[in-house]
């Protein structure tokens, strides 16, 4: 990586944001011997400036930071670190260190699909769709998507924005039964992007 640590004394900031709900986590602060060991490790490792060496995220507490991607900002003097937390981050108990931190309510919302695809907890409705299958997942999205294009023009504001929530959760579901994620879905609109010529003016 392409840092300059010559700026603040060898270390740079370093930003960690969850790389599933976008949440901003945490502050830090990493030097090259801590960039390359979170590099090596898979696991988010800082240099700690009170204790004058480097600090693995849950090395104690076991709530450590999954490594999922690094970068540098345009002035190469700062992180931004994308991980997936295991446990709450914050010393206090807290998911954030940052109170008022928001994270995107869509992006949250896959993440705990996620987790019910993978324990499959009893009595939960997604574990029930999940049980029955692509086949079904799929018959109640075209179900969600007729009630919603109904809404749309039969029905006030209210109704198109909880039919479209009902939408949306179940396609979610069925993207995860397929392997796949809100994250893949949005790397498509953006290679996209890319792709499409600017218009002009």
């Amino acid at each position: 990586m392409n840092l300059d640590f010559d700026k603040q004394g060898g270390l740079v900031p370093a930003i960690v944001q969850d790389a599933d709900t976008l949440r901003v986590l945490m502050l830090g602060y990493m030097d090259a011997a801590s960039i390359d060991a979170t590099r090596a490790t898979g696991r988010v490792t800082f240099f700690s400036r009170s204790r004058q060496r480097l600090w693995t995220k849950g090395e104690s507490s076991g709530h450590r930071l999954e490594l999922v991607s690094l970068s540098v900002d345009c002035d190469h003097d700062s992180v931004l670190v994308l991980a997936r937390p295991q446990g709450p981050t914050c010393h206090t108990g807290s998911t954030s260190c940052f109170a008022g931190s928001a994270e995107n309510p869509l992006a949250s919302l896959d993440a705990l699909i996620l987790t019910r695809e993978r324990g499959r907890p009893a009595g939960s409705y997604t574990t029930r769709l999940f049980d029955d299958g692509v086949r079904r997942i799929a018959q109640k999205v075209g179900e969600e998507a007729v009630e919603t294009a109904l809404a749309a023009v039969a029905q006030d504001d209210q109704a198109l924005i909880r039919e479209a929530a009902d939408l949306l959760f179940h396609l979610l579901v069925l993207l995860r039964a397929r392997g796949l994620g809100l994250g893949d879905v949005e790397a498509m609109l953006a290679a996209r992007r890319l792709a499409r010529p600017p218009t002009s003016a």
